[in-house]
């Protein structure tokens, strides 16, 4: 038998959603700020995973101008009946604030792959709504429901509402079915076996105390009882949670909750459930926000648990251990009875370098809040090319030209081939090791009028700039090599404007650089996605100048 290895989808994938639809198990996984909306992958054995189409991929579907660090798309909930598929996710506009601004949205569709409909508006109650499709046909959402009163009445609220599917429109009185004054949750999911509705709920947050709960009544609309078996080193005022790693803070799946099920073709079942991937740095005690809290650059990712039954209850698996626990695993073993032959292992070859040749971007590349389109890129121009437009700063929430792939792993390095020949200083292009709008490193080509076409490393740590290198003079019409080096939370920056970039011609810019401010707990604002590195261009002139990309190379080391 192979294990699975977790996580399964490593660097920025939270609030997993799964289901199955024959012997295909799809994931759904949240976007939030990042274009297209939606992340979708696709796997024949839970091992093996691929990303495919974005359900959320026209502008009529998905316009976040304006939104926000770490809002935008949260916690989509992906199901199947009957032939359809149906996502619903919340559309965040506003968070940092005392009243939330929480849309939230059906696309349908009868092809994983697409096109999905455009939009149907759903109740706004609160965020991460979920839908059930129930055996007489009867469809219903549920959410968490936020409160802008203080105090708040309740510390966790979930409403349940029918779904007419025929007008499609809500139907009925959204109703409480579960109300709490000492816990507060979220992700709720519906599912329902041997006559009992499930109610899975994430609680405490989604932190290093984060968990999973789950309730179950025989009547959809409850009363639901909690189960409140003590998990592992269960203290006083703790959540009753079926998985936890909040007392183990050693272990590698740190932040484990926001569950999803699936059951498997021969009846064993799984979940899905957020994580992340400590580093060794921490906030001040001091600190703003989380003072004394442990950094995670990678961000929340995807990782998947065996679960067994007991008595109608569910209870996580430990293979290793034989026997129940409430900790996340590392090593989860696959499905009985199934495996992919190799030439269906070849599909999901995981994507290095891009040596923009193809007519579109990769899946893999997302851009911040809009499409680019021809106004910010294009493959055509310069066959072979990424042509790249300047467009806004970067502090901009409408229009950068801007793509990004996930860091995945600790040890990583990133490369591009840049042509760019600016003439001030408000024209940049570059290599940008990024978590959002107010914290990056950017290693860039610009103009400065008393040294001409020059490199320099700008570092961006919550709105406060600082350039850590000197402006290094470069030659004119020549292309430029950038490269990142990440070595845990080290960032080391390389260039050279040598035609022959071999590696011993790279010259390091600036100092090793401490990045772990690129990480949930270090920004002020955001703090539900992951450090992202990209390319980009700006252009504060107006002009559009361009930049020509030759490849990005983005690898794990």
């Amino acid at each position: 038998m192979n294990m699975i290895h977790n996580p399964i989808l490593k660097g920025f994938h939270p609030d997993p959603s799964i289901i199955r639809v024959g012997e295909d198990y799809y994931v759904a996984t949240s976007t939030f700020e990042w274009w297209p909306g939606v992340r979708l992958h696709h796997s024949k054995d839970l091992i093996n995973w691929e990303l495919i189409e974005y359900p959320l991929n026209r502008i009529s579907q998905l316009d976040l101008r304006g939104v926000g660090p770490s809002q935008g798309i949260w916690a989509p909930c992906l199901t199947y009946d009957e032939g359809t598929y149906y996502l619903v996710y919340t559309i965040v506009r506003s968070f940092y604030c005392n009243m939330y601004d929480t849309e939230n949205y059906l696309v349908t569709t009868d092809n994983i792959h697409g096109p999905w409909s455009e939009p149907v508006p759903l109740n706004n109650f609160g965020f991460d709504p979920s839908f059930f499709h129930d055996d007489d046909g009867r469809k219903y959402m549920v959410s968490m429901v936020t409160d802008h009163r203080v105090p708040k009445k309740y510390a966790g609220r979930i409403v349940l509402q029918e779904y007419d599917a025929i007008n499609k429109c809500m139907k009925g009185q959204a109703k409480d079915i579960f109300t709490a004054s000492d816990i507060f949750l979220e992700g709720p999911h519906i599912f329902k076996r041997n006559g009992w509705y499930y109610l899975f709920c994430a609680d405490t947050g989604t932190g290093e105390l984060h968990g999973q709960s789950v309730l179950r009544s025989k009547n959809i609309w409850g009363p639901y009882e909690m189960k409140k078996d003590k998990p592992e080193k269960w203290e006083p005022g703790d959540a009753y949670s079926i998985m936890t790693s909040r007392h183990f803070p050693r272990i590698q799946l740190q932040k484990s909750g926001h569950c999803d099920m699936v059951d498997t073709p021969t009846g064993e079942y799984y979940m899905v459930h957020l994580c992340s991937r400590a580093t060794d740095r921490y906030n001040l005690d001091n600190a703003e926000r989380f003072p004394g809290s442990r950094r995670y650059m990678i961000g929340r990712e995807t990782a998947i648990e065996k679960v067994i039954w007991k008595d109608d209850w569910p209870y996580l698996y430990s293979d290793e251990r034989e026997e129940i626990t409430s900790i996340p695993q590392d090593l989860v073993r696959e499905p009985k009875e199934y495996h992919i032959n190799e030439a269906e292992k070849s599909t999901f070859q995981k994507f290095v370098k891009d040596d923009f040749d193809m007519d579109v971007l990769n899946l893999d590349y997302q851009s911040l809040r809009i499409p680019m389109d021809k106004r910010y890129i294009s493959l055509s121009k310069r066959p072979g090319f990424l042509r790249m437009y300047g467009r806004s700063g970067l502090a901009s929430l409408f229009s950068q030209s801007l793509i990004a792939r996930r860091m995945t792993s600790y040890n990583m390095e990133a490369s591009t081939k840049v042509e760019f020949e600016p003439t001030v200083f408000k024209q940049m292009a570059g290599l940008i090791f990024m978590y959002d709008t107010e914290n990056y490193l950017y290693l860039h080509i610009t103009n400065d009028e008393d040294i001409g076409k020059c490199i320099a490393l700008l570092k961006y740590e919550n709105k406060k700039a600082e350039y850590v290198s000197e402006y290094i003079k470069i030659k004119d019409n020549v292309a430029v090599s950038l490269k990142l080096r990440i070595n845990g939370t080290t960032a080391t920056f390389y260039y050279t404007d040598d035609t022959d970039a071999s590696e011993h011609k790279y010259m390091q810019i600036g100092p090793d650089i401490d990045a772990s401010f690129l990480s949930d707990e270090a920004c002020i604002q955001g703090w539900f996605t992951g450090a992202m590195i990209g390319i980009c261009v700006q252009d504060l002139t107006g002009d559009g100048r361009y930049a020509d990309f030759d490849y990005f190379e983005v690898k794990e080391l």
